[in-house]
């Protein structure tokens, strides 16, 4: 399991037909699942994922040319009709049809701490 070997702490799930975002997997919580037996290695991913809820909720879109201000407000749950604070954010194109990829609120600390000033 990849996941393991590198520093992912959340990996999206897409449909394999349509390429739509379906959920994700929290990998701490996919270990203490593998550990506790809940899901086994051979099980199919859908099994430890958690699915997006889609119906009636607004989601904020993030893409690469979200201003790191936006990013933080979003972590904090600061944007207008947010759900509370989250703990990442799914980064896309502008037209929400491909994933580039995951940022965390870590990530963003670590990049601030690296900006010169």
């Amino acid at each position: 399991m990849n996941a393991y070997e590198r520093d992912y702490s959340h990996l999206t799930v897409v449909s394999e037909d349509t390429r739509a975002l379906l959920g994700y997997l929290n990998i701490p919580r996919l270990k203490q699942m593998l550990k506790e037996g809940a899901v086994g290695e051979t099980d199919h991913v859908e099994k430890a994922m958690q699915r997006f809820q889609r119906s009636g909720k607004v989601y904020k879109v993030i893409t690469m040319d979200t201003p790191l201000e936006e990013l933080e407000s979003f972590f904090t749950g600061g944007t207008s009709g947010s759900s509370g604070p989250q703990e990442f954010a799914v980064v896309t194109d502008g037209n929400r049809r491909f994933v580039l990829g995951v940022a965390t609120k870590g990530d963003l600390e670590k990049f601030v701490k690296r900006r010169p000033a």
